[in-house]
């Protein structure tokens, strides 16, 4: 359990983050056409922001003469969910060997975005923007996002191909392969591009290791395409045949110790042998595929589930007159404060996860407008039909101008608040079909005078899809609100019945007062996709 922060001690550290890693696909569309006698040869360059500074992470392959391109290159990142990660994508016509991003390069367009927004929706297009904001055009970048899970091995694959048609007039083709994975939806999706194997009717490409979720999104049955082309340097490629197969096939194939092949005269002219076998140090799961697969937050957030984010705040009369500059609710001009910061930084992760934008703000222990009577969960725009707000800037604007409408009261009681998101939850849950996930911040400067009744909630809330983080605001001694975070032992209602999953976390805001407001979301958001695959 954490101590309250002052002479002698030392905060706890925050729980340890779950580290994923996802990988990001890239293709173009209407690219702008900066060459006289060809097309561009487009290249994308990833960027994450590091302290401020935009750093390469990595770059694509050059795609010759295409303003189309769909890149083979696979970009992986690691995905942290109480993390902003600020992303940007560079597109550049590259000009042979001068390298990328230099003077000699003409920059196509870029765009950004962060890891959780592609995550979320999957797959993100977005428009590319030149300079000062400027529309490259019709120009469009498409990202799309799969995560390499725990279950996901890798496979090594080798193709041949023999007596391929001759293409070419004057010599022979040059031959290579693109190998695409069919989804539930009929859309192809590229796994691997091979090197160009010149002049040659029955070439050997190159071996490659793939993970198992790119190839065939871990089900051994999924149909897979192959399709060999005759490279064009102007990127005009003749087409020379396709294959279909699956990675059971390619086991059985190699199992038996013989390859699959195309018929030479139905097909396409053309024997295509494959082989694979799997890379020695990852081995495939022992179990068949797609039995007893353990999901991760990511699969669940890839599958749809939104994060439906709603913050509750303190308004009782112990933070003080918010006219008064010693006021926890003071609004300073130049200085956001606590309530403020600790709103914002938890907001803007989890505003990624929900489609909409809109966010419930919640206000409780004020007196409210008209009647002036005392209210533990009313809406802080004064909307008793619709308590949602556009975005998180949304629910600042409505903070700043409900403070002059209300009176400071109290007591500080937020059971009424946890039991009325309760419900909502629990509503969501029998009548929608898309699985929604709740988490409720609560800003509160002092211990809760309702505890019996806050545990029986949150042991009522445990059994639902929500999560429920306390931040304590200012300098109060919050040696009593350790109870609620079950870190120090399982959380009991007043009748003795424990929590179903742990699902609350207190943290004095004290503790990260010097440090950035992201330190603050990390710590408090780190268990959030553990409680989400423990409750489905």
């Amino acid at each position: 359990p954490r101590a309250p922060a002052g002479v002698g001690t030392v905060p706890e550290p925050c729980p340890l983050a779950v580290l994923s890693k996802v990988e990001l696909r890239v293709s173009c569309k209407h690219l702008l056409d900066r060459d006289t006698l060809n097309k561009s040869d487009p290249c994308v360059l990833l960027l994450m922001q590091s302290q401020g500074q935009w750093m390469e992470v990595d770059r694509s392959e050059v795609i010759k003469s295409n303003l189309n391109p769909v890149f083979a290159k696979i970009f992986t990142v690691d995905y942290y969910f109480e993390e902003v990660q600020k992303l940007r994508f560079e597109v550049y016509d590259s000009h042979g060997h001068a390298g990328v991003g230099t003077h000699d390069d003409d920059f196509l367009g870029g765009t950004e975005c962060t890891v959780g927004q592609i995550v979320a929706q999957k797959r993100v297009t977005k428009p590319l923007f030149l300079k000062y904001g400027k529309f490259a055009g019709k120009s469009t970048i498409t990202i799309i996002s799969e995560e390499i899970s725990g279950n996901n091995g890798y496979v090594e694959l080798a193709f041949r191909a023999k007596k391929l048609d001759d293409k070419d007039l004057f010599s022979k083709s040059d031959p290579f392969l693109e190998i695409y994975r069919i989804d539930d939806d009929r859309s192809e999706q590229l796994v691997y591009r091979t090197e160009v194997v010149k002049n040659n009717l029955s070439p050997v490409w190159e071996p490659f290791k793939v993970s198992l979720n790119s190839l065939c999104s871990c089900e051994e049955k999924r149909k897979l395409r192959g399709v060999v082309w005759d490279y064009d340097s102007r990127g005009k490629h003749d087409f020379i045949g396709e294959f279909f197969t699956t990675f059971e096939e390619m086991q059985k194939a190699m199992g038996e110790n013989k390859v699959g092949h195309g018929d030479t005269r139905t097909a396409w002219g053309s024997v295509l042998r494959a082989a694979s076998r799997s890379h020695p140090s990852r081995h495939l799961p022992a179990v068949p595929l797609g039995l007893g697969l353990v999901y991760s937050f990511l699969d669940y957030i890839m599958g749809g589930c939104q994060i439906h984010f709603t913050v509750a705040i303190d308004f009782t009369a112990s933070n003080g007159d918010p006219r008064n500059s010693c006021s926890l609710h003071y609004i300073n001009p130049y200085q956001p404060n606590e309530y403020l910061k600790a709103l914002v930084a938890v907001g803007e992760i989890c505003q990624d996860y929900d489609s909409d934008k809109k966010f419930s703000a919640l206000g409780f222990g004020a007196r409210i407008p008209p009647k002036y009577e005392v209210s533990h969960d009313f809406a802080i725009n004064f909307n008793p039909d619709d308590d949602e707000c556009e975005g998180i800037q949304g629910v600042v604007e409505s903070y700043q101008s409900c403070l002059p409408k209300i009176q400071l009261y109290g007591p500080t009681n937020v059971a009424p608040i946890i039991s009325k998101v309760a419900r909502v939850a629990a509503h969501e849950e029998r009548t929608k079909e898309a699985s929604q996930y709740f988490i409720l911040l609560i800003l509160t400067d002092g211990v809760v005078t309702d505890m019996a009744d806050t545990r029986e909630a949150i042991v009522r809330a445990s059994y639902l899809p929500m999560s429920i983080i306390i931040v304590g605001v200012g300098n109060a001694d919050f040696t009593d609100m350790q109870i609620l975070d079950g870190d120090d032992g399982v959380l009991r209602s007043p009748k003795g019945e424990p929590v179903l999953r742990d699902i609350g976390q207190f943290v004095p805001f004290r503790e990260f007062k010097n440090a950035s407001p992201t330190a603050l979301a990390k710590c408090v958001l780190a268990e959030v996709p553990k409680q989400v695959v423990e409750y489905y």
